[in-house]
Parts: C-alpha cells; sequence; structure tokens
C-alpha cells in the first residue's frame, strides 16, 4: 500500500512538474520536470494489473518526450521542447486519469 501511495505521489508530481516547465521554461524546471518523470515511471516496473501497465505505458511516452526536450531546449529550439513538453503533458493528465479510475476500481472491489 505504502509503495502506491508513493507511485500515486509521484504521477501527481509529474504532472505538476511538467505543467511548471511550461508556466516557467528555463533549464533546471525541465531537468526537475524529467527526473520527477523518471522516477515515476521506476515506481510503476514491476506492476502487473491491467490499468498499472496502462499508466506505465504513460509514464514512457512522457519520459520519450521530456528527454529529446531537453537536448532541443539547451540547442536552442526552444519551441520545439515546449511542445515536446506539451505532449508529455497530455501523456500526465491521461495518467491521472487512470490513477483515479484504478482507485475507483479498486475501491469497488473491497
Amino acid at each position: 500500500m505504502a509503495k502506491k501511495i508513493i507511485s500515486d505521489i509521484f504521477i501527481i508530481l509529474s504532472l505538476t512538474t511538467n505543467f511548471m516547465f511550461l508556466y516557467f521554461p528555463n533549464g533546471i524546471t525541465i531537468f526537475i520536470a524529467l527526473f520527477i518523470n523518471l522516477f515515476s515511471t521506476i515506481f510503476k516496473l514491476g506492476e502487473s494489473k491491467f490499468l498499472a501497465t496502462k499508466i506505465l505505458a504513460t509514464s514512457f511516452v512522457a519520459n520519450l518526450h521530456l528527454v529529446p526536450a531537453i537536448f532541443l531546449f539547451f540547442l536552442g529550439y526552444k519551441d520545439f521542447a515546449i511542445a515536446l513538453a506539451i505532449g508529455a503533458l497530455v501523456s500526465n493528465i491521461i495518467s491521472v486519469l487512470l490513477v483515479i479510475i484504478e482507485s475507483v476500481l479498486l475501491l469497488f472491489e473491497e
């Protein structure tokens, strides 16, 4: 149960840090967003439930958007980096929605 709580915290934190980069785009905020997303992905590894695998997939998608976004940001392509970060934000929104659905389903199973 504690692992689920920590995992859910990092999933929500991924969404908020990603939004933080879009609101205040600089090198520090994009690194924070990427590392929080990576921690979120690590906490979801090993889960085998149906929705947990979907949440893991959305975490991978967010990481695949943020890794090139960092390189593009530091190469001077700020607009492309922000566009990729928006894609990661959409993925994180889907991830949070799946966490909410998973929580409701677990509530009904009890």
